[in-house]
């Protein structure tokens, strides 16, 4: 076994003056605080050599020797009016509650959230999803220069109104970047991006309706379908992952809202709850 090798490896060092228990070995001591050889174990991932296991003590101990020497110093500078005891106890039960909460969501919870609850939300609340940059529906093509089958692809490009698969199955093999999916919206800073500076800005993206052009390094081809300036309402496929995290969000709060109020009514039948005021 890999850990008793390198505990058996070890028992030839020293340590100064620290003697370590027979059954383990002392690594490193910062005042009163000790690392054993026995602390790291389950750190030696299967086949590790002897080199690079203590490489792996090493940058343990040399980490480990620090974060001692900083619980030290905070320990002798601890506040008067720091209650500790009371720090541990509030952190337990926000440990003990957070895990419970979990465990009820993930048994109670339905995570299944419909087009139609999306429509929902998006109709109630889409004033609140106004754009901060601008978006835009294209198709795009970057290739690199030369163009491999360069008439082919133009050719392609110009007949995608009819069967756009040729001309995603040409990408796949030689474009640097495409998008062709009509439906998906891309902030436009991220397309230009992609093109020479100037091609294609929030100023003039409106105006661009379906060109093609080269550089030294690449030949690009640019549609647009339909521009939504910043400031416009986001369509709802634009927003529709963070929509649906607000809705799990709010469900979530929601179960455990009546989960805890469903407790407490229950408790209070039961007798177990009394106030003194």
């Amino acid at each position: 076994m890999l850990f008793l090798g390198v505990l058996l490896g070890l028992s030839s060092c020293t340590a100064g003056d620290w003697e370590a228990p027979a059954e383990d070995q002392l690594l490193a001591k910062v005042h009163n605080k000790a690392l054993y050889i026995s602390d790291m174990e389950g750190m030696f991932p299967e086949g590790t050599s002897g080199k690079d296991s203590t490489i792996i003590i090493q940058m343990f101990t040399n980490r480990w020797m620090r974060e001692a020497l900083l619980l030290h110093e905070a320990e002798q500078n601890i506040p008067g009016d720091l209650n500790i005891d009371k720090l541990v106890r509030d952190y337990r039960a926000s440990l003990i509650r957070h895990n419970y909460e979990k465990i009820l969501v993930q048994e109670l919870l339905d995570s299944t959230v419909t087009d139609e609850q999306l429509a929902e939300f998006y109709e109630r609340n889409k004033q609140q999803y106004q754009l901060e940059t601008p978006i835009v529906r294209c198709y795009f093509v970057k290739v690199p220069m030369p163009v491999p089958q360069a008439n082919e692809l133009r050719q392609l490009w110009n007949n995608k109104q009819e069967d756009l698969k040729p001309l995603v199955d040409y990408c796949s093999r030689h474009a640097e970047a495409y998008l062709l999916t009509d439906s998906m919206w891309y902030k436009v800073e991220d397309i230009a991006r992609e093109m020479p500076k100037g091609t294609v800005t929030a100023d003039n993206i409106s105006a661009k309706q379906d060109f093609s052009q080269r550089d030294d390094e690449y030949q690009y081809y640019f549609k647009v379908f339909e521009v939504k300036n910043r400031k416009d309402i986001a369509p709802l496929s634009y927003i529709k992952g963070q929509a649906r995290k607000v809705i799990l969000r709010n469900r979530k709060e929601k179960l455990l809202e009546d989960k805890i109020e469903a407790m407490y009514q229950r408790e209070l039948r039961r007798n177990n709850i009394k106030t003194y005021y």
